[in-house]
């Protein structure tokens, strides 16, 4: 029997609501104001509440925001009047699930406490197969049968039980991370923490204070001592995902913890050794950035002691159709919504397309043919795919002349990254930001591809 919280200041409304949810089988309690709503919360950890918006001393959304701090989980349903539907959107922003407009009818409430309670559920089960395929699901499971992606995971046997510094090179969404925890889970330091941090995402200005720490009073704002990724992945393992956009001074300082196994905080006067594994990351060739300069030698060398290259997608046929299937099965459960399976001219066009976002883009693919698709997937359902195949594949070829093997795949990764800037500028309309979160990336490595490729904003705008 579910418990549900009714958060109301009218002694009416919380009886009739109470009494509306108890002779549908609930277990109904009531707070008359924000804060003993929140200390019920605590107490009595609801399944959900319902809370009315405009309230004496913590107004809803208020308390909605201090409810959705100490218990993200719970789903919330705001009641509002007519007149306070916008602040209901609002509220929706802040996190909670639904919202009813007074008056409304009896049903309607049980419907819409029924349906978040539903939604609570199928997430909390999806997460749970979410974290089941991080801790313990095999590489095999989450990437593919392909013979490429066995050679990884024998790749990953031989080094996991080893000390070895490990560089797992790749391009965007091929599983750089997957194969990391991988490493992490298989090696004696499966027990401690495994302690990641995109290089990408992070301000040149705060990465050092992010990776090494600092003592209060090391700069203006450093009102604190706080511990760095290197304290707290002590005893595991420390992923520095996209590595190649660590600055220089930051690469120098970085090479001198893995030569001295010792870090030293931000304004501190004392290094404390640290015993931390480091895989790291990167999209790009660093062979490549090293020799134009923006990498250091000495520290690729370092990292590069067992260097693990992942194929991308359009490599790996095989596991095209078998990733599909996996992704619409998880977001079939996510949605719930039954999809019986891929029509052929649907699978057909899957593996002719070039994927140039790999495997994340095929997920992305998946979840919007699920949104669209009435129980079974068709061409028409692939929205956001572009040609048919990659665009070097023309007659144009670069093989025609003359190219090494080698080169030929450095102009197809080229063209096919330059096809999906464009493309994702293309929606979002020339905003940078909103184009880099679409490629899942981070800005400062969309800048410079554009930067590379010539691509200027201002095309795609308006």
């Amino acid at each position: 029997m579910a418990k549900i919280l009714v958060v109301d200041d009218e002694p009416d409304m919380r009886c009739l609501l109470t009494g509306v949810l108890r002779a549908e089988g609930f277990e109904a309690v009531a707070a008359a104001e924000g804060q003993a709503a929140l200390d019920r919360v605590m107490a009595e950890a609801p399944a959900a509440v319902i809370l009315d918006l405009r309230m004496p001393g913590l107004d809803g959304i208020t308390t909605l925001k201090k409810l959705k701090a100490m218990a993200p989980q719970v789903p919330v349903i705001m009641l509002t009047a007519y007149g306070d539907i916008p602040t209901a959107v609002q509220a929706m922003r802040l996190g909670a699930n639904d919202y009813l407009t007074k008056p409304f009818q009896n049903d309607e409430i049980i419907l819409t406490v029924r349906r978040a309670l539903e939604r609570q559920a199928l997430l909390a089960e999806v997460e749970e197969l979410r974290s089941q395929l991080r801790e313990g699901g095999s590489l095999r499971e989450l990437m593919g049968p392909s013979g490429e992606i066995q050679k990884v995971i024998e790749q990953v046997k031989q080094v996991a039980g080893s000390a070895f510094t490990v560089l797992i090179q790749g391009e965007t969404g091929t599983g750089k991370e997957l194969v990391a925890r991988a490493i992490h889970q298989q090696s004696a330091r499966h027990a401690k923490p495994f302690i990641g941090l995109d290089c990408g995402a992070m301000p040149e200005s705060l990465i050092e204070s992010e990776l090494f720490g600092y003592e209060k009073g090391a700069f203006t704002g450093a009102d604190r001592r706080k511990e760095g990724h290197f304290q707290l992945a002590e005893g595991g393992s420390l992923f520095l995902d996209e590595i190649a956009n660590l600055p220089l001074p930051t690469q120098a300082k970085l090479l001198r913890v893995l030569q001295e196994r010792q870090v030293r905080l931000l304004g501190g006067k004392r290094a404390a050794p640290v015993n931390v594994r480091i895989i790291a990351a990167s999209n790009v060739a660093l062979e490549g950035e090293m020799r134009a300069g923006r990498f250091r030698q000495d520290l690729y060398y370092r990292l590069a002691e067992f260097t693990i290259s992942l194929p991308p997608l359009r490599a790996r046929q095989e596991d095209i159709l078998y990733l599909a299937k996996r992704f619409m099965d998880e977001v079939s459960m996510e949605l719930k919504r039954p999809v019986h399976g891929i029509a052929e001219e649907a699978a057909q066009r899957l593996l002719r397309h070039s994927w140039p976002g790999n495997a994340r883009e095929l997920r992305n693919v998946i979840r919007q043919a699920l949104l669209l698709a009435p129980g079974l997937i068709r061409p028409e359902h692939l929205t956001g795919l572009g040609a048919e195949g990659p665009a070097w594949a023309s007659a144009g070829a670069p093989g025609a002349a003359g190219l090494s093997l080698r080169e030929v795949r450095g102009k197809a990764t080229a063209e096919m990254e330059r096809q999906a800037i464009r493309q994702a500028l293309q929606a979002a309309r020339g905003n940078k930001s909103e184009a880099a979160r679409l490629l899942r990336t981070d800005y400062k490595t969309l800048y410079l591809k554009m930067r590379r490729y010539g691509i200027q904003a201002r095309e795609f705008q308006g």
